[in-house]
Order: C-alpha cells, then structure tokens, then sequence
C-alpha cells in the first residue's frame, strides 16, 4: 500500500525541477495529481503512478 494523499501535503521528488526545487504541493488528488512548485509555482498534472514512482518524502501538511 503507498503513501496517503491529501491536499496541501508537500511531496519531494527524485528528480529536481528546472528551478531548482524538489518539493511540490499536491493541489488535487485522484487517478491524476495536480502539483504546484513549491519554488516557481509551476503547475503540472501527473497520474498517480507516476507521483508514487518519484516519491521520495511526504511532509503533512500543518492543521
């Protein structure tokens, strides 16, 4: 079983965005994955198995 969504969490890719961040807020969870840039703030639609390969940490997001 993987890791548990939720929106507003912050997950660490493997791979480092051209601006030079590696975390990214989840903005929508589903079959697809909307994540924000947590540096430029670049939008990107992933599916999930894609977002669960890359994963590399997940921080919950504070309530």
């Amino acid at each position: 079983m993987g890791l548990d969504y939720k929106v507003g969490d912050i997950v660490k890719l493997k791979k480092p965005h051209p601006c030079g961040s590696q975390e990214w807020e989840i903005l929508r969870v589903g079959a697809d994955f909307r994540l924000k840039c947590v540096g430029c703030e670049h939008q990107v639609m992933l599916s999930r198995r894609q977002v669960e390969k890359s994963t590399k940490g997940l921080t919950k997001k504070s309530e």
